[in-house]
């Protein structure tokens, strides 16, 4: 049995061009050619013609496939290199298709920050640097969930009142330490709460359990250290203490 050009390249899914580029490098040759010149193609071809296809697809280039199929290469190293090239791939296009699918998500409720606006709103902190380890921590968790439904509709003015009104407790907590209130006094506790009830109305449903998590992050974790401390020393563990005190003032231990 054997095949004309044209009858394997519609067996394939192929074009007869790229028959004819596989026979001029050699990767497929035709088992024998008419007296006209007519190319002709044996089953042993037209099973190689599928294998080369089903590395293509696996992403090999020709080079590499004539290796395997001339054994010039052991096929079982050049198979296993692949995959690790297309799990990467894999990685990189879910990360891609995610962000996708947020813009989607902002774009049909008619919002979006654009890098301007990102650079307006969050100066040189940019949130996006630090989804991917967010995502890896809580990313199982209902709260997540909810920060992602609510956040992926805020508008520039909305992400602008946030940031203003975490300023405002963080500049309250400095101006507390710096003036001497004890940690655990009424002020402090009250700033904290106001903190807490921020989280609460922008981002998740933050119970006096989970706030005490987050003030204890914020000493352990030293990028949240610093972001406090920078901007008075001691800070991180003062926000900590005036959050653990509020939640036991809440009947919270």
């Amino acid at each position: 049995m054997s095949y004309s050009i044209g009858e394997l390249a519609r067996m394939a899914g192929v074009s007869v061009r790229t028959l004819h580029h596989y026979d001029a490098i050699g990767l497929l040759r035709p088992m024998e050619r008419t007296r006209s010149g007519y190319r002709r193609y044996s089953l042993r071809d037209a099973e190689r013609l599928y294998r080369i296809l089903v590395y293509r697809e696996i992403g090999l280039d020709l080079p590499g496939i004539a290796e395997i199929l001339d054994d010039r290469v052991d096929a079982v190293t050049q198979l296993e290199r692949q995959r690790s090239l297309l799990r990467a791939r894999i990685a990189r296009l879910r990360r891609m298709l995610k962000g996708v699918e947020k813009m989607v998500e902002s774009r049909k409720a008619g919002l979006s920050l654009t890098p301007e606006e990102m650079r307006e709103v969050f100066g040189d902190f940019d949130p996006a640097a630090h989804e991917a380890e967010v995502e890896a921590r809580w990313g199982d968790t209902d709260a997540y969930r909810e920060s992602q439904r609510r956040t992926s509709k805020y508008d520039k003015a909305q992400w602008q009142v946030i940031q203003s009104e975490a300023e405002q407790i963080t500049a309250d907590f400095a101006a507390a330490l710096a003036r001497g209130v004890p940690a655990d006094s009424p002020e402090a506790m009250d700033i904290a709460e106001r903190h807490r009830q921020h989280i609460h109305r922008w981002f998740y449903e933050c119970s006096h359990a989970m706030h005490r998590g987050l003030g204890e992050m914020y000493v352990s974790d030293p990028r949240f250290t610093k972001h406090y401390d920078d901007r008075a020393p001691g800070l991180a563990a003062y926000v900590r203490d005036a959050i653990i005190a509020n939640a036991s003032r809440a009947g919270v231990e």
